[in-house]
């Protein structure tokens, strides 16, 4: 049995290189970034990250805020504590 397999994989050409700027910046190939997720997986007996689907509620904040609308500006933390009522 061969000590290694190889794995070809698809995905948008902008995702793979972002990606890979993070491999970089932490040192890591990325084969050894796959590996690492792969024995994640292994581990963890699923995806080391959850998949969520979000509710009503989250997809509109994220449309008012993909659309910028009604956001608040704070020049301040102090001002945003008050808003906050902190």
């Amino acid at each position: 049995m061969a000590k290694t397999e190889q794995l070809n994989v698809r995905m948008d050409p902008e995702v793979k290189a972002s990606a890979e700027a993070v491999f970089r910046e932490l040192g890591l190939t990325p084969t050894q970034a796959i590996t690492l997720f792969y024995h994640q997986v292994s581990l963890q007996q699923g995806l080391p990250f959850a998949l969520k689907i979000p509710n009503a509620e989250t997809q509109a904040a994220m449309r008012e805020v993909q659309e910028r609308r009604d956001l608040n500006h704070y020049d301040t933390s102090e001002g945003l504590k008050k808003a906050l009522r902190l």
